[in-house]
């Protein structure tokens, strides 16, 4: 005893396969739906290119200039540089961490490795 769907038709057949009234009658619908398909793609790649001429005319406005930005992260760099310099002389050297800012004491480093002393 086969069992039918809605439609009337067998769902499976003795072997547990699904009947070829079945499959043929959804292939038959599957075909009329494609252009239905192909409208639904045409439909969605006009409202993406209508998105896409909206989107050139959006201009962003930054929080702050890219000018700005630049010369921030260089002064970052800078305390970096110097607070590493301080720590150095100052913690691992043995030294005064705020004579590591002085000009004499560059000079001698610089003629150490120079040579002249």
């Amino acid at each position: 005893m086969d069992i039918l769907d809605d439609e009337g038709l067998p769902v499976k057949t003795e072997k547990g396969r699904p009947s070829i009234e079945r499959l043929t009658k959804r292939m038959a619908e599957w075909k009329h739906k494609r252009p239905l398909r192909r409208e639904v793609k045409e439909v969605k790649e006009t409202e993406q290119a209508d998105t896409k001429a909206d989107s050139s005319s959006w201009v962003r406005i930054r929080l702050f200039p890219i000018w700005l930005r630049i010369l921030m992260v260089l002064a970052i760099i800078a305390v970096a540089m110097v607070l590493g310099v301080m720590v150095g002389y100052g913690v691992i050297g043995d030294g005064e961490p705020s004579d590591a800012l002085k000009w004499r004491t560059w000079q001698h480093i610089i003629d150490i490795m120079s040579g002249q002393k």
